[in-house]
């Protein structure tokens, strides 16, 4: 006999479904009916849960978001220089482990889906955050609009860029390792600092 789900296990079985379908096609293009039939419950019951599709989709967005932070949350008993690079080595893992679904969480955000922006918004500047806070400018990661927070903003895409196109070849074509992305990486972040 199946046993019941409770209404937050449900959530979380049917947002788990989203993100799995999400390695290998666009948020605006998940199918509501086939996450329900992997669910093994109807499509109106999906509704239950999550009043509206996009209330669905903004639910896999947003845990997609928090995954990425939480994968990439460094060691604190490290020092910073350290818990730098732990973080862009779990990143670059992280995108070559998914690359599929987080192309699908880039490209849903350069598609203009404003649910999608605004996560992946959230989420960049989140990174942005923590990257400064390790630089230990602590004042920059509180002001939205100053220069630094630009600068390392604009650094993310970069390191994001340049890992989706390394993590694309095959792994005998990568020109260098991921510790050597990720030194570059960091050079870059501090060539940068130093001309601003």
């Amino acid at each position: 006999m199946r046993q019941r789900l409770t209404a937050e296990d449900r959530r979380k079985q049917l947002v788990g479904i989203g993100l799995q379908m999400l390695r290998t096609q666009p948020i605006h293009e998940l199918s509501i009916d086939a996450v329900a039939a992997e669910a093994g419950i109807s499509r109106g019951l999906l509704f239950h849960y999550f009043p509206t599709k996009r209330d669905f989709y903004v639910s896999v967005m947003s845990a997609a978001g928090r995954r990425l932070l939480r994968v990439t949350k460094p060691d604190p008993s490290l020092p910073p220089a350290e818990q730098l690079r732990e973080m862009l080595l779990a990143f670059v893992a992280f995108v070559t482990r998914r690359r599929d679904s987080y192309i699908s969480f880039v490209r849903g955000a350069a598609g203009g889906d404003l649910y999608v922006v605004e996560i992946y918004a959230e989420t960049r500047a989140a990174l942005t955050t923590r990257v400064l806070d390790l630089l230990g400018d602590s004042a920059a990661s509180t002001e939205s609009a100053s220069t630094v927070r630009m600068l390392v903003h604009a650094w993310l895409a970069y390191v994001e860029d340049l890992t989706v196109e390394w993590s694309g070849l095959p792994e005998a074509d990568r020109p260098i390792t991921a510790e050597a992305l990720v030194d570059q990486s960091i050079a870059a972040l501090h060539a940068l600092r130093a001309i601003n």
